[in-house]
């Protein structure tokens, strides 16, 4: 009687390994399922831009070279198209965009460094012939830089900027207004200071004077902000879009956003749901190695600049190169040399610029005022 009432004991002592092991074996699946689920997803949001890959091979020839191995040149174009969801509200669709921002970024090899130099929409430039997407062809002009983007959509703005720096672009973003405000969104908006309050019609924004954390709309509308904040002036736009970037930069880095998977799949989704990048940038796995490079980069080792420019000498309205500043700075980017700041310029609470001279300048100095 004892030994066949202790028989069962040893059998149900051998189910439990059994039951672990597929309990262990599920749980892996299914994490492993949700993971690739979660990849795939945010892979398939990022659109490829074929068409400006295949009119850039077209005029292969005439293009820089790379001149340092492993550093990289990014161009990020900011559209200001309407005809996008959720941008109707930003100006009527006339079928045409030109670019609102364009940034040109330069990350170092190694990632010593990156770099991160505005180029004025209002400055006049060389404006090669261009192939547009009827299949006529521009003549070659001098005319503001954004225009290159409406002649001929990307390829265009990269022939523009490759003639005007010498600096080989290795690969392309472009970013429309509804991506940038899902991407502050994401990460929860950005504190950014206000010394005097705003009333914006054509930005669509409205906000009082103090510190303060813009979310998508509010922040769209503070980058765009131009002729209601300081001089009217499109540098002072610039110096308030660097100023907004390297806050955003703070967040990503110091918020622990990129390490953490809870934080980091929201701003991924938004990322890659707005961009239209090259082929060699439209993975997720190049995207995030990218950002992972941007990520180790020392903080104070990432700046962000403006071309050197003044009033153009036929139209003040319109800007020119500051020379011998503009190619000194180009030949170090194309280098890939650490970039000399000749002056550094005060971003006020309200976004004014306040410095003397020319020359390449960093743009992040914290903001002053009643925030200081």
């Amino acid at each position: 009687m004892t030994t066949d009432s202790s028989e069962p004991a040893p059998r149900r002592r051998r189910r439990w390994p059994r039951v672990l092991a597929l309990g262990t074996a599920v749980l892996v699946l299914s994490v492993a399922g949700v993971g690739w689920w979660f990849y795939e997803r945010l892979d398939g949001n990022i659109r490829t831009d074929t068409r400006t890959a295949n009119a850039l091979k077209k005029y292969e020839a005439e293009r820089p070279v790379s001149v340092v191995r492993d550093a990289q040149n990014i161009l990020l174009i900011g559209s200001d198209n309407r005809g996008g969801k959720g941008n109707g509200k930003y100006g009527q669709d006339t079928g045409t965009q030109r670019s609102d921002t364009t940034i040109l970024l330069h990350l170092q090899a190694g990632g010593r460094s990156a770099t991160a130099v505005s180029i004025p929409r209002d400055l006049m430039v060389d404006v090669p012939a261009c192939d547009q997407p009827d299949g006529q062809r521009t003549r070659p002009r001098l005319t503001q830089f954004n225009w290159a983007f409406e002649f001929g959509g990307a390829a265009c703005t990269i022939r523009t900027v490759e003639k005007l720096t010498g600096i080989r672009v290795d690969h392309h973003v472009i970013v429309d207004f509804s991506g940038f405000k899902r991407l502050v969104n994401a990460v929860g908006g950005v504190e950014m200071c206000l010394e005097e309050p705003v009333d914006d019609d054509d930005a669509h924004l409205k906000l009082p004077a103090g510190r303060q954390v813009l979310h998508g709309e509010e922040a769209l509308g503070y980058v765009r902000a131009r002729y209601s904040i300081g001089d009217g002036s499109d540098t002072e736009r610039i110096g308030r879009q660097q100023e907004f970037m390297g806050s955003l930069v703070k967040k990503l880095q110091s918020n622990g956003v990129l390490l953490n998977p809870a934080k980091l799949y929201p701003v991924l989704n938004a990322a890659t749901s707005s961009l239209t990048t090259d082929p060699g940038l439209d993975s997720l796995k190049d995207l995030y190695d990218l950002v992972r490079g941007v990520r180790d980069t020392p903080r104070e080792k990432i700046r962000f600049l403006t071309i050197p420019r003044q009033p153009y000498t036929y139209d003040k309205n319109r800007d020119e190169l500051v020379q011998p500043d503009a190619d000194r700075l180009f030949r170090q980017l194309r280098l890939d040399r650490p970039v000399a700041v000749s002056r550094t310029v005060t971003v006020s609470a309200s976004g004014a610029r306040k410095a003397g001279g020319h020359g390449s300048h960093q743009g992040t100095t914290a903001a002053r005022g009643i925030c200081g």
